[in-house]
């Protein structure tokens, strides 16, 4: 099954999440190496469409385009004729007539990148929908879990936060549990959607979330999105649900610390455990140009499984 677009985790199979891993595992080695330009997208254009604020995601996105020779352009939404009231459709048909190979596109809005895909030629590349799917961020996840740790197949996944708003939480929730890993959430109740255990994680308190954990994942308070009263304050929250180096040593013995960023210090995670030997953050950010990469290529090879 031949793929124009990737929207979202939920569309994949098993053997496709593999794919794109096993790709960017080959990307991944040509970084390794220096090598900084290569002609996979050569003669390929693509367009980076940010509707919400962005750096670790559009930066990524638009080094694995001029990497692999691309032609990398970003529309910058608030100088754009969105502002003068300009459809997403409208949007995405003008790009099309530029003749643009791959769109990527994050929006504040859920379902806005599946619209894109079914009124463009171009391959849509979802970066994140409002609060439902971060399929890259999910992927550069589980691909740094299979680097460090091997099989995904039987890991304990904690993941920790703002699951109600996580996009990335959710794409996580998806993709793991598609490769075999347990995922378990902790969060205070209002910030844990009533039904997150249908996607295949478990509820449960922080401290049994922690135990035995191979993977513990802070998720950034996205406060933007919140209404008032969710928790009572950012300094509370750090207090009963932040990671500390007391609650890492429930974990299992070098359990990895992830998070997607941007981190607030001293509110996810603490600064000691943000920055301790067992701390990935910064290779999750490496390990995203790979994906990225990979996801470009496999996208633009004209019908090929990801």
């Amino acid at each position: 099954m031949g793929r124009k677009d990737l929207l979202g985790l939920k569309e994949l199979d098993a053997s496709e999440l593999i794919n794109i891993l096993d790709v960017a595992r080959e990307m991944k080695k040509i970084l390794a190496q220096g090598v900084k330009r290569v002609p996979h997208l050569q003669n390929k254009s693509m367009v980076t469409l940010f509707y919400e604020n962005s750096t670790r995601t559009r930066m990524s996105f638009e080094l694995a385009g001029k990497f692999l020779s691309a032609s990398v352009s970003n529309v910058v939404v608030r100088n754009s004729s969105v502002q003068k009231g300009e459809s997403l459709i409208d949007t995405g048909k003008t790009l099309d007539a530029l003749m643009t190979d791959v769109i990527v596109i994050r929006h504040n809005c859920s379902g806005a990148p599946h619209l894109l895909a079914k009124n463009v030629k171009a391959s849509v590349l979802n970066a994140g929908d409002g609060m439902n799917e971060h399929p890259t961020q999910a992927l550069l996840d589980m691909f740094t879990m299979r680097e460090k740790l091997g099989e995904i197949k039987g890991l304990k996944v904690a993941i920790v936060g703002d699951i109600k708003h996580s996009r990335v939480a959710r794409s996580n929730i998806i993709g793991l549990s598609k490769l075999g890993a347990d995922v378990y959430i902790s969060a205070p109740g209002t910030l844990i959607p009533y039904d997150i255990e249908k996607m295949g994680a478990k509820v449960c308190p922080l401290d049994k979330a922690v135990e035995g954990a191979n993977v513990v994942m802070g998720l950034r308070m996205q406060l933007e999105r919140q209404q008032s009263g969710l928790i009572p304050s950012r300094k509370e929250y750090g207090r009963f649900y932040g990671l500390t180096d007391e609650r890492m040593t429930k974990a299992a013995k070098n359990a990895l610390v992830m998070h997607p960023g941007p981190l607030n210090r001293g509110v996810e995670l603490t600064s000691e455990v943000a920055d301790c030997g067992q701390s990935v953050i910064n290779e999750q950010v490496t390990n995203g140009v790979a994906v990225r990469m990979a996801v470009l290529f496999l996208l633009t090879r004209g019908g090929r499984k990801i």
